[in-house]
């Protein structure tokens, strides 16, 4: 999604140092991680033009901010939801495992179920669009900071039944059989249909006929897509395993 409504951009932004901020008092201490240097300073005018928030750091790196945030123990780590080095959501996991007392924001551009689940089994408090408007994400950086989780409950509870589920199973997975379902694995391991019979301890002309039924049910024309889709989508079980 676009991220153009983010927060506007300041032509200037006054930064606040570490030693200043040991003396802000009840101030709401933030960390700032994003690899856009002007959506950082977006983001820093905005929260510090409040007074009861100061931005005590800020990288545009996921290896510097995992180094950097549990050193200097914010009340909330902003975090990117995708970087060159890595992702928001692998920061929250490596910082709140050395320090389960901060609290961690997802920020990003991308409305992503499955990142959604990941953050939230990262123990994020938080998963939010940059398209959220100034002032709700002073809110929600405020009832972060005090223990509150902005996750939707019932996003939340879709997380525990899926985690109690499995993932979903594709439906076209589910109308091959179980042999169809071992030959496609096998073909998407790069076998051919000889290597497959001796696997399976079929006749190669039984596996042929396999290999047509399941790309007829797949609607394909050729073993190399049934490959490729076995890469991206089957986790049959190996023949002994």
């Amino acid at each position: 999604m676009d991220p153009s409504c983010a927060p506007a951009i300041p032509a200037t932004v006054v930064r606040v140092s570490d030693e200043a901020t040991a003396e802000a008092g009840q101030q709401i201490r933030v960390y700032l991680l994003d690899d856009h240097e002007m959506i950082r300073r977006g983001i820093r005018d905005l929260l510090e033009s409040e007074g009861d928030i100061v931005v005590v750091g800020e990288s545009e790196s996921a290896a510097e901010a995992t180094r950097r945030i549990p050193a200097l123990r914010p009340d909330v780590a902003i975090l990117d939801g995708r970087l060159p080095d890595g992702s928001g959501i692998d920061v929250c996991r490596d910082v709140r495992s050395q320090d389960p007392t901060i609290k961690a924001l997802i920020l990003t551009s991308y409305d992503d179920d499955d990142a959604l689940f990941s953050a939230i089994m990262a123990g994020a408090a938080g998963y939010v669009l940059k398209q959220v408007r100034g002032n709700d994400l002073l809110d929600i950086v405020r009832r972060v900071a005090a223990g509150q989780s902005t996750l939707d409950p019932s996003v939340t509870a879709q997380v525990l039944d899926r985690i109690r589920s499995g993932p979903p199973v594709n439906k076209e997975l589910e109308s091959l059989t179980e042999q169809e379902g071992r030959i496609l694995d096998l073909i998407g391991q790069g076998l051919t249909n000889r290597q497959i019979a001796r696997e399976l301890h079929l006749a190669e002309k039984t596996v042929k006929n396999y290999v047509s039924s399941l790309l007829a049910k797949l609607g394909m024309s050729s073993r190399t897509q049934a490959a490729i889709y076995a890469v991206k989508n089957v986790n049959a079980p190996r023949p002994g395993g």
